[in-house]
């Protein structure tokens, strides 16, 4: 693999590499991995309500993803920013954006026969950009090093080149004929040869790990896009950026391919955990809401709670379950039943469902 840090990188071969050697200590990470992603999808799939989890585990993804791009935002600014305060700060609408981006792409990859398409990836980061971006045309795109401006990657250039490397990841994406080795390993490969076509000008980072998520749904390796991947990325990011240069720079697939199958082990467990944590959670918040309203119980008030940790009386009244004087009398009586806590910022009283927050903020 001839490479040139400081020329564009056109001769980045394609998809798969031609000397990748599955070692046991692959075959034993894939085995877990393979296990553990099961057992994730399986509890998904036995969801009454899947979407109101998901919501709220999508949404930990996105700001972990964003994180990686230092795009920093509190659990508190982003769940205020979900119950539709006005007064969100820049980080946690770029959070929330990069939730409905993926949202996007999911929806967009399902109408296209399930194909993860060029013009998926294009959609995918005009949503996280705000903006009508669409493939890099311009040359001199390097990536520096952030203290000392040292150059440490120039991609292909320029949009011919970028369009061809795109076209023929696509083919290995979506063309099960294309390689015989696990979903689990050609993710890994999908994400190291996005990031280094590293085809826009900006988005690159968020919209590989938007990828990620809808490559396993694609591969029917979960029915939906749950996999919590950019918490370990954000805990081990110096590995992440020096496996993929090894993979640049020597031909180092192997570690490259045991970080994501790590990460994917890692990440699992933590998602699954999470849920579990939050449907028993559910489970006693349901008795004690009872206990609490009495004959007043609202449903409809127990799952807001946990698909939007931070309620506000103006919340419930725009979600049409109860009238002001109503949901000012039901939100008092939990906090008087220890079951949210009050938490007053400005003008506005937030009740927050802080047992769940204590779960979500978990690592």
């Amino acid at each position: 693999m001839a490479f040139n840090k400081n020329e564009p990188f056109n001769k980045l071969p394609d998809l798969p590499p031609i000397d990748f050697q599955e070692s046991q200590d692959i075959f034993r990470h894939l085995a877990k991995a393979s296990r553990y992603l099961g057992e994730l999808n399986g509890l998904c799939a036995s969801l009454p309500d899947p979407q109101l989890l998901i919501n709220t585990i999508v949404l930990q993804e996105s700001k972990d993803s964003s994180a990686i791009e230092n795009i920093v935002t509190t659990q508190d600014e982003l769940y205020k920013a979900a119950a539709e305060e006005g007064t969100a700060s820049h980080a946690a609408k770029e959070v929330l954006i990069y939730r409905e981006a993926l949202y996007i792409g999911l929806k967009k990859m399902q109408a296209q026969k399930n194909l993860l398409l060029t013009n998926t990836m294009i959609e995918i980061v005009q949503t996280i950009k705000q903006n009508n971006s669409g493939i890099r045309n311009v040359p001199g795109t390097a990536l520096k090093n952030a203290i000392n401006g040292e150059i440490i990657y120039s991609p292909p250039c320029c949009e011919d080149v970028l369009r061809e490397k795109l076209t023929s990841l696509e083919r290995f994406i979506n063309d099960p004929e294309a390689s015989p080795l696990d979903p689990l390993i050609k993710m890994a490969f999908i994400h190291y040869q996005f990031e280094a076509i590293h085809p826009f000008a900006d988005g690159n980072g968020r919209t590989g790990r938007i990828i990620n998520a809808l490559y396993l749904v694609q591969q029917q390796l979960l029915t939906q896009p749950v996999l919590y991947l950019s918490s370990y990325i954000v805990k081990y990011k110096t590995e992440y950026y020096r496996s993929l240069r090894g993979v640049t720079e020597e031909n180092n697939w192997h570690d490259w391919v045991m970080y994501m199958l790590t990460a994917i082990i890692e990440t699992a467990q933590l998602s699954t955990k999470k849920i579990r944590n939050t449907l028993s959670l559910k489970e006693d918040i349901e008795k004690n809401m009872k206990q609490a309203l009495g004959s007043s119980f609202n449903y409809d008030l127990l799952q807001l709670m946990f698909a939007l940790p931070y309620l506000k009386i103006e919340l419930l009244e725009n979600k049409d379950i109860a009238h002001r004087q109503t949901a000012s009398t039901w939100l008092k009586k939990l906090v008087e039943a220890d079951i949210l806590k009050p938490q007053k910022m400005g003008r506005t009283t937030y009740f927050v469902n802080y047992r769940l927050m204590d779960i979500l903020s978990t690592n």
